[in-house]
C-alpha cells in the first residue's frame, strides 16, 4: 500500500508544478495557446486527484478502478483531454514565441 502513496507523490508533485507553470504562462500571456495548456494541465491534475480518491477510498460510489463506471470514464476522459490539450497548447505557444522572435529580429 505504501508503494501507491509514493507513486501518487511521484506523479502528484510534477503535475502540480505543471499546473502552476501553466497558470503563470496564462497570467502573463492570455492567448488561446495558454488556455489550452492550462486546460490540459488541469485535466492531468484531475487524473491525479482521481487516483488519490481511488487510493484512499473516497467517494466509493464512483466505482474507482471498475470497468464501465463513472470513475473510470472520468479518469479516462481527463487523461485523454490532458494528454491532448497540454502538448497542443505548449507547441502552439512555442511556435508563436519563435514567430515573434524572428519577426522582431533585425535583418542584416
Amino acid at each position: 500500500m505504501s508503494n501507491s502513496y509514493a507513486l501518487l507523490l511521484g506523479f502528484g508533485l510534477p503535475t502540480c508544478m505543471l499546473l502552476i507553470g501553466s497558470f503563470l504562462v496564462f497570467a502573463r500571456d492570455k492567448s488561446v495557446a495558454s488556455i489550452l495548456q492550462l486546460l490540459g494541465a488541469t485535466f492531468l491534475t484531475v487524473v491525479v486527484l482521481v487516483h488519490v480518491a481511488e487510493t484512499f477510498g473516497l467517494l466509493p460510489r464512483m466505482g474507482w478502478g471498475l470497468r464501465r463506471s463513472s470513475g473510470h470514464y472520468l479518469d479516462l476522459g481527463s487523461a485523454v483531454l490532458g494528454l491532448t490539450l497540454l502538448p497542443i497548447g505548449y507547441l502552439w505557444h512555442a511556435v508563436a514565441c519563435l514567430i515573434v522572435e524572428r519577426r522582431d529580429r533585425p535583418t542584416v
